[in-house]
């Protein structure tokens, strides 16, 4: 499922804030002064990683139904209209 909605990156990037903040914690036991950079990129990748999970709700497409879309590449059989004649 994460691959059909493309959000790997997303997760890389929540992944790589966790990561960040293991650091930071390492880096303040240890009194390291520059750690408070890790600890801002971290959040700057949980942020990034929050907008690319919003990418395919943002930038899903809508067929003529109005329905949503999010693989566009898949092939979806739409059901069949009623003619006036069956109604």
């Amino acid at each position: 499922m994460i691959k059909v909605l493309k959000l790997q990156k997303a997760v890389i990037a929540i992944i790589l804030g966790v990561l960040g903040i293991i650091a930071y914690v390492i880096m303040s036991a240890n009194d390291i002064q520059w750690g408070k950079y890790v600890l801002e990129a971290s959040g700057l990748l949980f942020m990034l990683g929050a907008l690319l999970f919003l990418y395919p709700i943002l930038f899903a497409r809508k067929d003529k139904d109005g329905c949503v879309e999010l693989d566009p590449e898949a092939v979806v059989d739409a059901p069949a209209e009623k003619s006036e004649s069956q109604a």
